[in-house]
């Protein structure tokens, strides 16, 4: 079917991982009849874990796109990962949803997947409710997840939905507070009316008359009717209802359990009623292709905008995800890619079911979809007729960095290829050729992350890679004036070599390149053998004599020397200053320098100790806190990058994973004689 804005709901599902999101996903197949059974994630049959690495792991690794046709209306349901480390799959969904759904098990109290997501939501100001799961399993407990999620998050979170428990406290169905009725469940997984127990009954009328204050602040007229005592109509309930959770001052809760089905229908009849349809959903910006800023909402009039949110590219062919923001898109447009500013000829389309693809002859405004062979088309490009350039994903920082290089000499090339490949499809870590240390580095947001990824360049490119910790880019400076002769000269029979220089080598803050002078009176070395002395200088600078680290901080001043009118050479002038900087720089006290970072840490207020002792561990000097809007504090430190490689679990462990960090260079500072030795060591052992 062909759906019109109106009639598409595009939601996303965030959570813990593990508190349900793909088995829900399952259950709403499973009840609308798109699956005869239902897939199991221990046994690698879900619709939307389909990935080999998924499948191996029993955990989401990417947002799967998974459209369910309900009662003339369309969900896009796109299951996101749980796991931290792939929260740039979050992000990707978050630019394209209208609406969140917040999932989170009715065992225990509210995960910390759950608090993040919230305020990821709230941040980027997009709708959103809560799906208790689970409600069927020993010790779950409803109203204890309820009362905790007001605690956390305010009276805006509404019950809409609670499970009926019989004598046993066995969940049999749901109450559905809106439309005052209640659902159990068949045996084959389909729900139906049942009647409201009688001790509900007051709990229902009570319920629905809070939610009907709610409903009344929508508007003058609204109040008015619900003080005269007047009912609200379906069509009023609902009105209220959607603006409640646009503007948040209501989140509703649903409930139920995706093994049996309970609940299932009843959040999917509430995500028509009150989820936001795209028309309804704040517009992009951006800048139209003269720069100036735009903003784009979704109509299904005017020319094409689509926005490129996803690309999967693997055994299945290359798919660049999209979401239609005007117009209608089509197989055979020429649209304009605004970052590129050239004309991209769209492919084939298709609606996406896991790894299911469904040949399209259009999308409207509002859906999402799929491009076939988009080669030159990247994650948050625009295309349009107009070449507009809307805003890019707002990916988190990578911050958990490995060294790696191939087990097999000789294959950095595939290694390359297969990183480059994957960043394709995950721009959320990062690749950099450090020419410093020689290492080929990835960063990403932890340690699973770059374990997925070395598992799939093993998989999908046939070539193993070794991991190993980024070596510290340390540098080396003087503190003391040496001055020294380097006196080449040699006779092999003919035309020899001579060069003879005296250079003072001076500790500077100039420049931290080496600043080069000279002071020769008399022409004792001819003007034209200074570049060479120059050149030899520059090139012995990048090793020092402690650990080769390159020298920083120096000042060279040739100020005299002799020459050979036959056998003096520019090679000859240029080692002739080599030997003097090999001479001058172990008298010249030298001393190795680390580089310091800033480093922001945002955790809650109760990890503030642990925090604190753990940074003077680091050698961390902190320089202040600042409070959030959220009861976060941020911590600002200034920390030395050698103690920083394993910040990322070791913060995930301190503070349950609430805890997050960035972390940039600031400048070199001097290393102490301890971290000085062990640096020195480790540089020794390296190069043998």
């Amino acid at each position: 079917m062909s759906y019109s804005a109106k009639q598409i709901r595009n939601i996303c599902l965030l959570g813990h991982s593990g508190s349900g999101k793909t088995m829900l996903v399952e259950s709403m197949l499973n009840v609308t009849g798109v699956t005869q059974r239902l897939g199991k994630t221990p046994d690698g049959t879900t619709v939307s874990d389909y990935d080999p690495e998924e499948i191996k792991r029993q955990i989401s690794i990417s947002a799967s796109v998974i459209p369910i046709e309900y009662k003339d209306h369309l969900f896009n349901v796109i299951d996101c990962p749980g796991h931290f480390g792939f929260y740039g799959e979050v992000a990707e969904a978050l630019q394209v949803a209208d609406l969140a759904v917040i999932v989170l098990p009715a065992k225990g109290s509210v995960p910390v997947g759950a608090e993040r997501a919230y305020r990821m939501v709230r941040e980027r100001n997009l709708p959103c409710m809560f799906y208790i799961s689970k409600c069927d399993e020993e010790n779950g407990d409803y109203n204890a997840v309820v009362d905790e999620l007001k605690e956390k998050f305010g009276n805006q979170v509404t019950p809409i939905v609670s499970p009926i428990l019989d004598a046993k406290k066995n969940a049999i169905g749901v109450l559905d507070v809106l439309e005052r009725c209640a659902y159990g469940i068949h045996d084959d997984g389909k729900s139906h009316h049942i009647d409201i127990p009688e001790d509900k009954k007051n709990f229902v009328i009570e319920s629905y008359s809070t939610l009907m204050e709610s409903v009344a602040e929508y508007s003058e007229e609204f109040m008015d009717k619900f003080f005269a005592g007047e009912e609200f109509t379906t069509e009023e309930v609902a009105e209220g209802m959607l603006a409640g959770v646009k503007d948040a001052t209501i989140v509703p809760v649903y409930c139920g359990s995706a093994f049996t089905g309970m609940g299932t229908e009843a959040l999917m009849h509430g995500l028509i009623t009150m989820g936001p349809y795209p028309m309804n959903t704040n517009p992009m910006s951006g800048v139209d292709a003269d720069g100036e800023p735009v903003e784009v909402a979704v109509s299904a009039e005017g020319d094409t905008v689509v926005y490129v949110f996803k690309t999967v590219s693997d055994q299945y062919g290359k798919y660049s995800y999209v979401k239609v923001l005007q117009g209608t898109l089509t197989p055979d447009m020429s649209l304009i890619n605004g970052r590129t500013g050239s004309a991209e000829k769209i492919g084939r389309l298709y609606a996406m079911c896991g790894k299911k693809a469904s040949e399209l002859k259009q999308l409207n405004a509002g859906d999402i979809g799929a491009i076939s062979k988009m080669d030159k088309v990247k994650t948050g490009d625009t295309l349009s007729v107009a070449g507009y350039k809307l805003n890019p994903i707002p990916f988190a920082e990578p911050v958990y960095s490995k060294a790696i290089s191939p087990k097999v000499k000789g294959q950095d090339d595939k290694v390359g290829v297969g990183l480059n490949r994957l960043n394709e499809e995950d721009p959320s870590f990062s690749i950099n050729n450090n020419a410093e240390t020689h290492q080929l580095v990835v960063s990403a947001a932890g340690d699973i992350a770059i374990d997925v990824l070395v598992s799939k360049l093993k998989s999908r490119f046939n070539v193993e890679v070794v991991l190993e910790t980024p070596r510290v880019p340390y540098r080396e400076k003087i503190r003391k004036v040496v001055s020294k002769q380097g006196k080449y000269k040699k006779q092999t029979g003919g035309s020899g070599q001579y060069g003879d220089v005296w250079v003072r080598f001076e500790p500077t803050d100039e420049s931290e390149e080496m600043v080069f002078a000279e002071e020769v009176f008399g022409g004792s070395v001819p003007r034209n053998y200074f570049p060479a002395v120059e050149k030899g200088l520059r090139d012995a600078c990048l090793h020092g004599v402690l650990a080769g680290y390159p020298v920083v901080n120096l000042k060279a001043v040739l100020y005299d020397g002799s020459y050979h009118p036959v056998d003096s050479s520019e090679i000859a002038f240029k080692t002739a200053a080599q030997l003097a900087y090999k001479a001058a720089l172990p008298e010249a006290s030298p001393v190795l320098l680390e580089p310091v970072g800033d480093l922001k840490v945002t955790v809650p207020d109760s990890y503030m100790g642990d925090i604190m002792g753990d940074l003077n561990k680091r050698r961390g000097r902190v320089m202040g806190m600042e409070p959030t809007k959220d009861g976060n504090q941020v911590i600002s430190a200034e920390v030395p990058m050698a103690e920083m490689s394993e910040y990322a679990i070791d913060l995930r462990a301190m503070t349950q994973s609430r805890g997050s960090f960035t972390f940039h260079f600031l400048r070199y500072e001097q290393c102490p004689p301890a971290a000085q030795e062990k640096a020195i060591a480790e540089a020794k052992a390296l190069n043998g």
